[in-house]
């Protein structure tokens, strides 16, 4: 399908684009806000530190878990009705874990909040390739940028939010109104995909028969390295920084300018994937920048510690590039969708050796250099897997072609 005539059915390219945009944007609200608000959270709900620790790794889990069922969520309702459905629940969670006084509610509040997110961390290569087939590098570098922007956002307003707003509780409950105001235009689009009896429901390769695939688990290796990666700086960064002697206050603003670097770098992968795309190159470029980063930290962390989160910050765009790549490597959008929930799922459970791998080697040997090390020698895995899925053909192709 042509990308004029999907935009023509779901409505203006502007609307569908800007949908997408939006969609993207509130993917991370329920992490980002509740980390900066954690004490006060904690004292509230009489939270203990182990159940605090739970909730930090709620995400990575969820993500796994419910990335599975995302195929057969849109299966049921259609892509466009299946964005619009995620984020009428992500609103309800993320209002309704506000106002709970139990800290198990407020578990199970999060799961279904992070549950909406999940699908639509899956859906969003699906609708670019559904809506934009021939823009994937632009309507990714966005959504991907987007994802970015929601995360540090929402950790840089919720506290002046709550301080304005009377505490905790409204301050993480103000993310809802962005949910809402997401889901707006969300509604015509999926009303007259609906209307017209085309709303895309995909049946795309089963996981199962993707298990199958070298390609589909290259792009979730190569996921997973990379979020593998992300979370282990969002975990560890700053504190490897304090611990080296770095002010808390410095160490915290250079995880800022980590997170930050990124969203604008991500804009620029469009030109990139044109001149650079199928060789390989883009992915070992990620893979250099990571691990020159992490080698800094390890031999001079409080030195340039502003270059060393440049440099990690900018082959995050690893974590852009590949999600577009899930639209690249399929040739339809049932295609896409499947290896979207394929690589998401297995990828968000290699993630959660980051940072739980980085904190029981510190554990283990006292200092924080094992950890970078292993940090730095697995920013490897990024070229190596990436360049597999840079340089391959699609997943129908090679699902068809006979075993040899």
């Amino acid at each position: 399908m042509s990308s004029s005539s999907s935009v023509r059915r779901g409505g203006p390219a502007w609307l569908v684009g800007a949908a997408i945009v939006l969609l993207a944007l509130n993917l991370r609200v329920a992490i980002g806000s509740v980390g900066v608000v954690i004490d006060p959270l904690r004292d509230d709900l009489g939270m203990s530190a182990t159940v605090a620790g739970v909730l930090t790794t709620l995400p990575v889990l969820c993500f796994a878990v419910f990335g599975t069922t995302a195929a057969r969520v849109v299966r049921l309702l259609g892509l466009d009705r299946t964005a619009a459905a995620l984020l009428a629940v992500l609103a309800l969670g993320l209002l309704a874990r506000s106002v709970v006084d139990s800290t198990a509610l407020f578990l199970v509040l999060s799961v279904v909040a992070l549950a909406a997110c999940a699908v639509g961390n899956v859906v969003l290569p699906a609708l670019a390739k559904e809506h934009f087939p021939d823009r994937l590098p632009l309507v990714g570098s966005l959504y991907g940028a987007a994802l970015m922007a929601g995360g540090a956002v929402s950790s840089v307003v919720t506290v002046p939010a709550a301080d304005a707003l009377g505490g905790w509780r409204p301050g993480i409950a103000v993310w809802a109104v962005l949910s809402v105001a997401a889901l707006l235009p969300w509604l015509p689009i999926a009303a007259r995909a609906g209307r017209a009896g085309r709303d895309v429901r995909p049946v795309g390769p089963s996981l199962a028969r993707l298990a199958r695939s070298r390609l589909a688990w290259a792009c979730a290796l190569c996921f997973g390295a990379q979020s593998a990666q992300a979370y282990a700086q969002f975990g560890w960064f700053p504190t490897i920084l304090a611990d080296a002697g770095l002010a808390q206050g410095t160490a915290g603003a250079m995880q800022g300018l980590l997170g930050a670097v990124g969203i604008p770098m991500t804009l620029l992968l469009p030109p990139l994937v044109a001149r650079l795309g199928g060789r390989g190159i883009l992915p070992w470029v990620f893979a250099a920048l990571t691990a020159s980063g992490w080698a800094g930290v390890l031999w001079a962390p409080t030195a340039a510690p502003w270059l060393w989160a440049i440099l990690l910050g900018l082959g995050g765009c690893a974590f852009t590039w590949v999600l577009i790549m899930f639209g690249r490597r399929a040739s339809t959008t049932e295609g896409t969708a499947s290896l979207s929930a394929f690589a998401q799922s297995v990828g968000y459970l290699v993630a959660g050796l980051g940072p739980f791998g980085t904190g029981l080697l510190h554990d283990v040997t006292g200092s924080w250099t094992a950890p970078v090390t292993v940090l730095m020698l697995g920013a490897v895995l990024i070229g190596v897997f990436g360049t597999l899925v840079d340089r391959g053909g699609t997943i129908e192709d090679e699902l068809e072609r006979p075993a040899a």
